[in-house]
């Protein structure tokens, strides 16, 4: 039988996409978070010395792309055949997109800039992502609520955590962009998905 262990901090972060995933899949796992101030002490057991960390049956994969990507396709959340699995890493890079301009924005000191970067980001940048985001949701999901093929995937886990954070700076961010909302609505209601967000840590 199968083991797995996901080592990362006790944040949502780069860990959470796969802690949906495992709940989409219903499969159990060892959730190891580590506060802050531990870290130090477990950084060398990591290969990379960073996080989060695959341990699957006693090996340890890093990079929370390599270990979205193997884990949905462990468990079936990929996409049906090839190209499926294409269209929905087409969705992970478009999303991927949107992270990388946002990260700079994140890592800004100075918190009244950082304000004024978000404010602006939001407001000039944000918006063209999620409407490239809509355009591949209505192109590949088939006329359902899923991004591909009116199945759920990993890319729908994917957006469905990246909305959370965007939402925490704009309720209305989504408002514009109904197809995506729909998603965000539909994820939600998976059963297992819905048990998940109930008994996750508040972090």
């Amino acid at each position: 039988m199968s083991t797995y262990k996901l080592y990362y901090f006790n944040v949502r972060g780069r860990g959470e996409v796969a802690r949906l995933i495992f709940a989409a899949a219903d499969q159990k796992y060892e959730d190891v978070r580590y506060e802050r101030e531990e870290w130090a002490s477990h950084k060398s057991e990591m290969p990379l010395g960073q996080m989060p960390v695959l341990e699957y049956n006693g090996v340890k994969l890093p990079q929370s792309a390599a270990i979205n990507r193997f884990l949905a396709n462990q468990f079936h959340l990929a996409g049906k055949d090839n190209f499926d699995q294409a269209k929905v890493d087409a969705v992970v890079d478009t999303i991927n997109d949107m992270v990388s301009k946002f990260i700079p924005i994140k890592m800004e000191q100075d918190e009244t800039k950082q304000k004024e970067l978000i404010k602006t980001f939001i407001a000039d940048e944000l918006p063209k992502h999620l409407q490239n985001l809509e355009v591949l949701g209505k192109l590949y999901g088939n006329s359902g609520p899923y991004f591909v093929e009116n199945n759920l995937t990993w890319a729908d886990l994917n957006f469905y955590d990246l909305a959370q954070h965007l939402l925490q700076r704009d309720e209305n961010v989504l408002n514009n962009h109904p197809w995506l909302k729909e998603n965000r609505q539909q994820v939600e209601k998976q059963p297992k998905i819905a048990e998940y967000l109930k008994n996750r840590p508040q972090t």
